[in-house]
């Protein structure tokens, strides 16, 4: 079991590429990190936390998934770095292996994100907790609005 005070008073920023499906369960991360004590970071902020919603549509989605992670990563220093995604289920070890990432969760896993935090102490090289593709079993509905007029609902993966 995780002691939820590791998460308070610390600041999370999220970065979602892709589809919409993929800013529907960023939102559906927020929450849940939201719940246990976790604030946004406003504008200027620097996080302790950055999560990182991938795409993997082409090999360019492929290169801006690795350009943002180390953005994030130079742009908030110490922070630890969750990488999700669709990149993240198909080439773990490519993110792993990117300097700075902490945690990379597969499409099973990035909804039970609380579940992979422990002490929110940073890594010498990322862990990886994917479940092959053929092999998912769970289905997580998820859903998103934020700053948007409509909703986007999670219906199905892949």
């Amino acid at each position: 079991m995780i002691d939820n005070s590791i998460f308070e008073d610390k600041l999370a920023v999220y970065h979602t590429l892709g589809c919409k499906l993929n800013f529907a369960e960023t939102s559906a991360l927020g929450k849940q990190l939201a719940e246990v004590g976790v604030r946004r970071a406003r504008e200027g902020e620097i996080a302790d936390i950055c999560v990182i919603n991938t795409c993997s549509v082409t090999e360019l989605a492929d290169k801006k998934c690795r350009q943002t992670v180390r953005k994030l990563i130079k742009e908030n220093p110490g922070a630890y770095v969750i990488v999700t995604g669709c990149y993240a289920q198909l080439k773990p070890q490519d993110i792993a292996e990117i300097e700075g990432v902490d945690l990379v969760l597969g499409s099973e896993q990035k909804l039970d994100v609380i579940a992979y935090l422990d002490e929110l102490k940073k890594k010498d090289k990322g862990q990886v907790h994917i479940t092959k593709t053929n092999q998912i079993k769970v289905f997580v509905p998820s859903c998103y609005q934020e700053d948007r007029t409509r909703y986007f609902l999670k219906v199905q993966d892949g």
